[in-house]
């Protein structure tokens, strides 16, 4: 056993608060689910069997990459493995796994979620359904971290969801915004066929925010401003 003390108590605190705000948004239930954020060769990770809408930092285990405990007391999350796959294969900054309802139902159901909404390609478009393993084991890492390329979300087949970003406050971002979409596609499901954004519509829709820079402020133009 190590030294809580030796831990980077500003990521756990982190992890913990964002286990917080996920558990009041109703993406975290009980102690399912688990959040973690990466610091050089370390990881903060949550603990197996914590409550995550009460999570404290003490809560939070620091492992190594090959996943040996570094800091804190209890034993990180069963599915660690999947948390350092991901840091592996895409050398992403945090990762948020939940078991939120609309992801998990919508994971029972379909092979993929398609793009019904242009707010889908900051997760990379369509998000991919991960194939059903049981939780903990090599073989769901594996299938989870697969059906990331190239994306910042996966579904999990009747188990729930996964997002990762550079940051943990963008990673709970893409969480966030996943249940979302979900939530749409459901409702739009129930009243028929939803309609999805094809390759073009898709195209003119980053190059439109990126001539924007979409989601920034902007100040008014001094020119503009002048006329007021």
């Amino acid at each position: 056993m190590t030294d809580s003390s030796a831990a980077p108590d500003r990521e756990r605190a982190a992890v913990a608060a964002a286990c917080r705000r996920l558990g009041a948004e109703g993406l975290l239930i009980g102690t399912a689910g688990n959040v973690s954020v990466r610091v050089g060769e370390r990881v903060a990770v949550s603990a197996t069997g914590a409550v995550l809408a009460g999570l404290t930092q003490d809560q939070v285990t620091v492992v190594d990459l090959d996943g040996r405990v570094v800091a804190g007391a209890l034993e990180p999350t069963s599915e660690l493995d999947l948390h350092l796959g991901v840091y592996r294969r895409y050398g992403t900054g945090a990762v948020v796994h939940t078991h939120a309802p609309m992801a998990t139902a919508l994971s029972c159901v379909l092979d993929e979620l398609p793009c019904i909404h242009y707010q889908l390609l900051a997760l990379g478009g369509s998000v991919r359904v991960a194939p059903y393993a049981t939780f903990g084991t090599p073989e769901l890492a594996a299938s989870v971290v697969a059906a990331l390329e190239g994306r910042s979300a996966a579904l999990m087949a009747n188990h729930g969801a996964l997002t990762h970003a550079p940051s943990l406050d963008k990673a709970v971002e893409h969480a966030l915004l996943l249940e979302w979409a979900c939530g749409v596609y459901q409702r739009a499901a129930a009243l028929g066929r939803p309609r999805v954004l094809d390759e073009g519509q898709q195209l003119a829709v980053i190059e439109a925010a990126l001539a924007r820079d979409y989601g920034t402020t902007h100040p008014v133009p001094p020119a503009q401003e002048g006329q007021r």
